[in-house]
Protein backbone atom coordinates (compact mmCIF):
# COMPACT_ATOMS: atom_id res chain seq x y z
CA UNK A 1 0.00 0.00 0.00
CA UNK A 2 1.19 3.10 -0.93
CA UNK A 3 1.66 5.70 2.04
CA UNK A 4 -1.70 7.98 0.58
CA UNK A 5 -4.16 9.88 2.33
CA UNK A 6 -7.24 10.77 -0.07
CA UNK A 7 -9.75 11.79 1.88
CA UNK A 8 -10.81 13.26 5.19
CA UNK A 9 -14.22 12.40 5.99
CA UNK A 10 -15.93 13.86 9.57
CA UNK A 11 -19.43 12.90 10.48
CA UNK A 12 -21.34 16.51 11.24
CA UNK A 13 -24.46 17.24 12.86
CA UNK A 14 -25.42 19.66 10.85
CA UNK A 15 -24.42 19.84 7.02
CA UNK A 16 -26.20 23.08 6.39
CA UNK A 17 -24.19 24.49 9.67
CA UNK A 18 -21.00 22.89 7.94
CA UNK A 19 -21.81 24.35 4.61
CA UNK A 20 -22.14 27.62 5.85
CA UNK A 21 -18.83 27.56 8.14
CA UNK A 22 -16.68 26.15 5.05
CA UNK A 23 -17.72 27.37 2.33
CA UNK A 24 -19.29 30.94 3.05
CA UNK A 25 -17.11 31.46 5.88
CA UNK A 26 -14.00 30.37 4.95
CA UNK A 27 -14.83 30.47 0.95
CA UNK A 28 -13.78 27.28 0.44
CA UNK A 29 -15.17 25.66 -3.31
CA UNK A 30 -16.98 22.52 -2.92
CA UNK A 31 -16.49 19.99 -5.60
CA UNK A 32 -19.71 17.96 -4.16
CA UNK A 33 -22.32 19.95 -2.44
CA UNK A 34 -25.70 17.38 -1.44
CA UNK A 35 -27.57 19.17 0.56
CA UNK A 36 -28.12 18.02 3.81
CA UNK A 37 -26.14 14.69 3.27
CA UNK A 38 -22.48 15.64 1.65
CA UNK A 39 -19.87 18.35 1.41
CA UNK A 40 -16.56 17.83 -0.39
CA UNK A 41 -14.19 20.10 -0.94
CA UNK A 42 -10.98 19.57 -2.82
CA UNK A 43 -8.23 20.89 0.13
CA UNK A 44 -4.72 19.57 -1.47
CA UNK A 45 -2.91 18.30 -4.76
CA UNK A 46 -5.18 15.20 -3.56
CA UNK A 47 -6.97 15.39 -0.94
CA UNK A 48 -11.02 15.83 -0.45
CA UNK A 49 -12.25 16.56 3.28
CA UNK A 50 -15.76 15.26 2.98
CA UNK A 51 -18.30 16.40 6.04
CA UNK A 52 -21.06 13.70 5.82
CA UNK A 53 -24.17 14.14 8.16
CA UNK A 54 -24.25 11.85 11.13
CA UNK A 55 -27.10 9.53 9.74
CA UNK A 56 -25.18 8.81 6.25
CA UNK A 57 -21.86 7.78 8.16
CA UNK A 58 -23.59 5.88 11.06
CA UNK A 59 -25.59 3.74 8.38
CA UNK A 60 -22.37 2.99 6.49
CA UNK A 61 -19.29 3.07 8.74
CA UNK A 62 -20.87 2.41 12.48
CA UNK A 63 -21.96 4.06 15.23
CA UNK A 64 -20.26 7.10 16.52
CA UNK A 65 -19.01 7.10 19.95
CA UNK A 66 -20.72 10.59 21.64
CA UNK A 67 -19.81 11.66 24.52
CA UNK A 68 -17.41 14.59 26.57
CA UNK A 69 -14.58 15.73 25.72
CA UNK A 70 -13.18 16.41 22.14
CA UNK A 71 -13.12 14.12 19.22
CA UNK A 72 -9.63 12.65 19.34
CA UNK A 73 -8.26 14.49 16.00
CA UNK A 74 -6.39 17.58 14.87
CA UNK A 75 -6.82 18.90 11.44
CA UNK A 76 -4.34 21.36 10.40
CA UNK A 77 -3.53 23.89 8.38
CA UNK A 78 -0.20 25.36 7.52
CA UNK A 79 0.86 28.77 7.17
CA UNK A 80 4.02 30.06 5.45
CA UNK A 81 4.49 32.59 7.99
CA UNK A 82 3.46 33.54 11.31
CA UNK A 83 1.71 36.46 10.24
CA UNK A 84 -0.33 33.79 8.18
CA UNK A 85 -1.24 32.14 11.24
CA UNK A 86 -3.05 35.30 12.41
CA UNK A 87 -4.66 35.89 9.36
CA UNK A 88 -6.19 32.48 9.34
CA UNK A 89 -7.21 32.21 12.86
CA UNK A 90 -9.00 35.77 12.13
CA UNK A 91 -10.56 34.53 9.08
CA UNK A 92 -11.86 31.32 10.99
CA UNK A 93 -13.23 33.85 14.04
CA UNK A 94 -14.85 36.02 10.99
CA UNK A 95 -16.41 32.55 9.66
CA UNK A 96 -18.16 32.13 13.04
CA UNK A 97 -15.53 29.41 14.70
CA UNK A 98 -16.84 28.36 17.78
CA UNK A 99 -13.51 29.23 19.26
CA UNK A 100 -10.12 30.67 18.63
CA UNK A 101 -7.11 30.07 20.60
CA UNK A 102 -4.69 32.75 20.08
CA UNK A 103 -1.55 31.47 18.40
CA UNK A 104 1.85 31.71 20.62
CA UNK A 105 5.36 29.75 20.40
CA UNK A 106 6.02 26.19 20.63
CA UNK A 107 8.37 23.96 22.11
CA UNK A 108 8.31 22.59 18.68
CA UNK A 109 10.17 26.08 16.91
CA UNK A 110 7.01 26.81 15.50
CA UNK A 111 3.55 29.29 16.30
CA UNK A 112 0.55 27.92 16.41
CA UNK A 113 -3.29 28.09 17.72
CA UNK A 114 -6.56 26.62 17.07
CA UNK A 115 -9.79 26.99 16.37
CA UNK A 116 -13.10 24.62 16.65
CA UNK A 117 -15.23 24.15 13.32
CA UNK A 118 -19.62 23.85 13.75
CA UNK A 119 -19.22 20.42 15.12
CA UNK A 120 -16.06 21.11 17.54
CA UNK A 121 -13.31 19.36 15.24
CA UNK A 122 -10.28 20.81 16.13
CA UNK A 123 -8.12 22.53 13.39
CA UNK A 124 -4.66 23.63 14.30
CA UNK A 125 -3.33 26.79 12.13
CA UNK A 126 0.64 26.65 12.00
CA UNK A 127 4.01 27.98 11.25
CA UNK A 128 6.53 24.82 11.02
CA UNK A 129 9.62 26.18 9.54
CA UNK A 130 11.19 22.54 10.63
CA UNK A 131 11.94 19.87 7.74
CA UNK A 132 8.43 18.22 8.09
CA UNK A 133 6.40 21.72 7.85
CA UNK A 134 8.23 21.90 4.89
CA UNK A 135 7.15 18.75 3.15
CA UNK A 136 3.72 20.13 3.86
CA UNK A 137 4.07 23.78 2.40
CA UNK A 138 7.45 24.12 0.96
CA UNK A 139 7.12 27.66 0.37
CA UNK A 140 7.44 28.42 4.37
CA UNK A 141 9.63 31.14 5.12
CA UNK A 142 12.06 30.13 7.50
CA UNK A 143 12.12 33.46 9.46
CA UNK A 144 8.58 33.52 10.12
Amino acid sequence: MDARLSFVTLAVADPAASRAFYVDGLGWRPEVDVAGEVLMIKVGEALVLSLWAEAGFEAEVGPIRRGPGLAPITLAHNATTRAGVDAVLSAARAAGATGVWPAQRRDWGGYSGYFADPDGYRWEVAWNPGPIGLVAVPDTDPAG
